[in-house]
This record gives C-alpha cells, structure tokens and sequence, in this order.
C-alpha cells in the first residue's frame, strides 16, 4: 500500500465508527512485545465483522484477524494494516438427544469461559482442554489438542466468514479439513464466525469430577510449561522426512534443544529459553521482538549445526516486512 493510500485509509478510517488508530499490540498478546495496529477494529455481532471486512477489502488493506494473541509474535514495527480482533462472545445450547447436547460459542468467548459455562450447566468434553489459552476462534484455527483429543473430534458445524465477499457459509467439520495443528482457515480466506460443539450431558457427581480433572489438568501444565510472557512452543515439530537422514529419527524438536543444553541457559537480552520447555521462549518483562528473533535465530542456528536439522516456527509471525528466521 502507497504512502497515498495510507493517508486516504487513515482519513476514512477516522469516519468509520468502529476503527481506532494507531492502537498497541504489545498488550494484546502472550509475550508482551511488538508495536503498534495502524489501524484496529473489535467487531462484537456478525454484521460488524462484514463491516470491518468490506471496508479492508475496499481500500485494499492488509488485515490479520487476532484472538486472545497466545500464538504470535509481533514486530517491533507493529502491523501496518487492520488488526480485527472479534468480540462476539455468545453462547448457546442448542438441544440434540437424550445424552449429548449441541453448544455454539462465538469466536472472541475464551475457550477457558467456554469450559467453565459447560460445566456449570452439566455439559463435559471439553474439559480436556482446560489450561490451553485462547478464543473458541483461535482454537478452531489451529485445532487445539491435548494428549489423545484433538477439538475437531467435538467440532460438528460452524458459520464462517468469506474474507473475499463478506457472506456468511454454514459449513460442518469436514469443511475444515482438520490436521495437526491445521484447519482449512490457515488459508486466509475465511475467518471463523461461530462453532458448535457435540458435548455429553453430566449428572452432578460426573460434572464434579469432571471439573476436579479440569483443575488438576491446569496445575499440571502451569508445572510442566511457562504460562504468562510466552507464545507457548515456539518451533513446531518436524515431519518424519525431515528427520529421515537422522540415526535417531525423532520428530520432536525439544529432544534436539534439549540436547544441545540450553534449556533455562541462553538468553538474548530480555529473552530466555525457559527452565521448564527448552522449546519455550519467555519474555522477562523487558524483551523486545527483536531479543526474541535473535534468540530464536541463535536456536536454529545450534539445531542447524549439530543435527543437520533447521526448525522452524509454530508461532506466528505478525507484521514483519521481511521473513526474520532462518529458511
């Protein structure tokens, strides 16, 4: 986009009701750093979310749809474009059968409120993912999973958002072709608007357990993993071809970081490798992007050198002009 345009985008931008401007990112996201939005909508009904599209679309805007910013990393730059961050939070239970019941939650609920709404009203599932953080958006998106559950196996319907146009589709679980870590909106051309859930009808006993296993579930990940000024891991793991020269063929990336010792060791600036993940990067409260590129960088670079391997990230990457990792 042109200086020009810019300058034209900011203009309308004033006279559209639900922008703001020049808005910060840094506290809109898990590891606290990054600049700011130029421009930042938080649409809270369907008809908003067309708007803030329609008006991206027409004075050709780049854009990124944010939820609860668990699993990104913002340039210190900040992201030139829209940042639209939906705040519908609605939820609803919607009657199915003698045993299970249907419950549709709007992208911005957190899914953690979901989890608790669901218990208080006898419906247990998804308490399995209790202690991942996030929005009902954000989890579809990437298709949360925790052990042997993945959510796509309580996912049966949803309402999406054609970024191209501003419809609306109905579409059921098939549609998002579900992987790990995967779902057709990595794409980009369509943003979640509403998921339903299959969950089970509980009697009161089976809710209480069910809500001591959610509680037990979050001690055990506060214990095992850093969870504040963090995107969580932050390579992914790698595919078996990846790994196929490899006497050892392991896919999983922490076995190589915490092979090469840096686990709660290296450090860049305000950025460390946490003492709990050795694939976890956490922000001490004075990093910025940068420390966190460069320390990121470094990780690669050690992987690189001793296994022949290169990692790259989970976490994604916001507003940078230029890929900042080693490809």
């Amino acid at each position: 986009m042109s200086y020009q345009s810019l300058e034209t985008s900011s203009h309308q931008a004033r006279e559209f009701p639900s922008l703001s401007t020049s808005v910060s990112l840094a506290d809109k996201n898990w590891f606290k750093t990054g600049g700011p939005a130029l421009f930042f909508a938080e649409p809270t009904s369907e008809i908003e979310f067309q708007q803030v599209l329609f008006y991206a679309r027409t004075v050709n805007m780049p854009f990124y749809v944010l939820g609860e910013g668990a699993n990104i990393l913002v340039s210190d730059e900040g992201f030139k474009g829209l940042v639209i961050r939906p705040q519908l939070k609605k939820i609803k239970r919607l009657s199915y059968s003698d045993t299970h019941d249907l419950v549709q939650a709007d992208a911005g609920v957190r899914f953690a409120d979901l989890i608790v709404w669901c218990l208080e009203n006898n419906l247990i599932g998804l308490e399995e993912f209790s202690g991942i953080p996030g929005t009902v958006g954000g989890s579809v998106f990437i298709n949360i999973h925790y052990y042997e559950f993945l959510l796509s196996h309580f996912l049966v319907s949803a309402h999406v958002i054609d970024k191209r146009d501003g419809t609306v589709h109905a579409v059921d679980e098939s549609w998002f072709n579900f992987g790990y870590n995967y779902s057709t909106l990595h794409e980009n051309n369509f943003y979640l608007v509403n998921a339903t859930f299959k969950v089970k009808k509980a009697d009161t006993p089976t809710t209480f357990h069910a809500q001591g296993r959610s509680e037990e579930m979050i001690r055990h990940r506060y214990k095992r993993y850093p969870h504040a000024f963090t995107c969580g891991s932050f390579f992914r793991n790698f595919y078996p071809q990846e790994v196929a020269h490899l006497d050892k063929k392991l896919i999983y990336v922490a076995y190589y970081l915490d092979k090469s010792g840096i686990k709660g060791e290296l450090s860049v600036g305000g950025a460390h490798v946490s003492y709990q993940h050795a694939n976890m990067i956490v922000n001490d409260g004075t990093a910025t992007t940068t420390d966190i590129i460069t320390l990121a960088r470094t990780m690669q670079e050690l992987i690189r050198e001793k296994f022949d391997i290169l990692p790259q990230p989970e976490c994604r990457l916001v507003g940078f002009e230029h890929y900042p990792l080693l490809i």
